[in-house]
């Protein structure tokens, strides 16, 4: 990081969507040999300016030089050609291909006559994975290897085309801790060799661990670039958010009237072998935490209850009234929704558009004549993507082109559409910016004073201090405490408490 040119200098960058500025006049520079993480909230335009310098978008106004010479980035191939790569969060790679036909996908060697020549892609291959310091067979194909190979498949085909700039989106979101470190060490090895890296990420600790510099967006601007040993973990979450970090988690006592009946009483619940004996009861405008170590069935229980699971002993009431769940239909029918934790493989269909997901549910209230009202189905829509605060510049957008955050919003308001009294939420803010958590706090704490009865299970201790009125600490599959969230005086109280109960 000595050289005085920096690898990447972009200079007052605008975008805006359908009129909608997204970056205002954003400044960002990457030095050579440099991990330079970019972060920022839900929606802060983090991913619209690296898209920019991939060539996705084209900036409505702004310069980008390489190497300290003004470039035109138009196309990805443009960003090809000036050495930057791209490894988005979704892999793009074909999983009955071999790592070798991956890598040169559409870009494969030719032998004499025209014809692919295999053996020259292995040779390639290996070079490159013994340029990262890993051994894998070119041959394997994609769908033997995991998830950790996948990454550095995706690394290898970008340092095929003389990438010097590796723009990392969210690359640790579904690797192992294991995986995890060996990405450290290879993006280590990469620096040494004057690569320069973008980091993207949501995850404070990781920043920490791997980033020379921060620059951090909020609303399209930056608001700060700095090195890291110059900065706090506090800091930066102040900075995202907008906020000190005890005001964006703080707890605030709310009023909840337990002498009527329960919104939701649960007896002696059991399913499967991880929910053995689970009581609670829920009341109107309630926030329940559920707190538990891995494998304390939290999820299992939540399965339970939405109809996924079977209940294999038990009481279910609903406003004092026995109910039978055997099915998603049953608990709908008594009003509980799930909003389950992997949102992308339980809660949304991907390649369907912020509308089509919003109103799976409804298909049969916005129906007339057994045709489907657009109409009235558009403005349902529009009407929660306002009141959740969805960025999105259209309800037609594929809900995949949607940050984690928003996603996350789509799925909330599709079962906040359908009405339900009592919501379960599973692990709601994972996966998620800083920002987008403080927001979904908010909005599950907005649901609860309109007298809906929430349920929150969370792994995330902090956050589910900051919305609980009780908490409910589970241990292999048995309700062991119930606590009062005032009785709570600290987050180590509460880790105390899950670890020993």
């Amino acid at each position: 990081m000595s050289d005085t040119v920096p690898a990447i200098r972009m200079s007052g960058i605008t975008k805006a969507f359908n009129g909608i500025p997204v970056l205002h006049g954003a400044e960002f520079e990457l030095e050579k040999g440099e991990v330079h993480a970019l972060i920022g909230g839900n929606g802060a335009g983090k991913s619209t300016l690296m898209k920019i310098l991939q060539g996705v978008y084209s900036a409505d106004s702004g310069t980008i030089e390489v190497n300290g010479k003004p470039v035109q980035i138009k196309t990805p191939d443009d960003a090809r050609k000036n050495g930057i790569a791209m490894i988005f969060q979704e892999f793009s790679l074909v999983p009955t291909l071999s790592v070798a036909q991956n890598i040169f996908l559409a870009r494969e060697p030719r032998a004499g006559g025209g014809l692919l020549d295999d053996r020259e892609a292995e040779r390639r291959t290996r070079a490159l994975f013994d340029q990262l310091g890993v051994s894998v067979d070119p041959r394997t194909p994609m769908a033997n290897l995991s998830t950790g190979y996948w990454q550095l498949t995706e690394i290898a085909k970008a340092l095929s085309i003389n990438a010097q700039v590796l723009i990392m989106d969210e690359p640790t979101s579904s690797l192992t801790a294991t995986e995890t470190e060996s990405l450290f060490a290879l993006m280590d090895r990469l620096q040494s060799q004057g690569i320069s890296i973008v980091y993207i990420s949501h995850r404070m600790e990781e920043i920490f661990n791997v980033a020379d510099r921060v620059t951090v967006l909020r609303d399209g601007r930056v608001v700060i670039t700095e090195r890291v040993p110059d900065l706090t973990m506090e800091r930066v979450i102040e900075q995202i958010v907008g906020q000190k970090m005890e005001a964006a988690f703080a707890w605030k006592e709310r009023a909840v009237n337990r002498g009527g009946t329960p919104l939701l009483e649960v007896s002696g619940l059991s399913s499967g072998r991880r929910v053995r004996d689970v009581s609670f009861n829920l009341y109107p405008g309630e926030i329940l935490g559920l707190a538990g170590l891995m494998g304390s069935g939290r999820t299992e229980l939540a399965r339970a209850l939405f109809g996924i699971d079977k209940i294999s002993s038990g009481t279910v009431k609903v406003n004092g009234a026995p109910v039978r769940i055997y099915s998603p239909e049953d608990a709908l029918g008594a009003g509980i929704c799930l909003v389950p934790e992997d949102r992308r493989l339980q809660g949304l269909v991907l390649d369907h558009t912020v509308r089509d997901n919003l109103l799976l549910p409804l298909l049969n209230r916005i129906q007339q004549g057994g045709m489907i009202n657009d109409q009235r189905g558009n403005e349902l829509v529009e009407s929660f993507v306002k009141s959740l605060r969805v960025k999105t510049d259209s309800i037609f957008k594929q809900v995949s082109l949607l940050s984690g955050g928003n996603q996350q919003k789509v799925v909330i308001a599709k079962w906040l559409a359908y009405e339900p009294d009592i919501l379960i939420m599973d692990e709601p803010t994972a996966g998620i910016d800083i920002g987008a958590k403080t927001e979904i706090l908010d909005v599950i704490r907005g649901l609860a004073d309109k007298g809906k009865g929430i349920i929150v299970i969370s792994s995330e201790l902090t956050e589910l201090l900051a919305v609980s009125d009780r908490v409910v600490v589970l241990r292999d599959g048995v309700s062991k405490r119930e606590l009062m969230r005032q009785e709570i005086q600290t987050e180590e109280m509460l880790h105390h408490v899950v670890q020993t109960a």
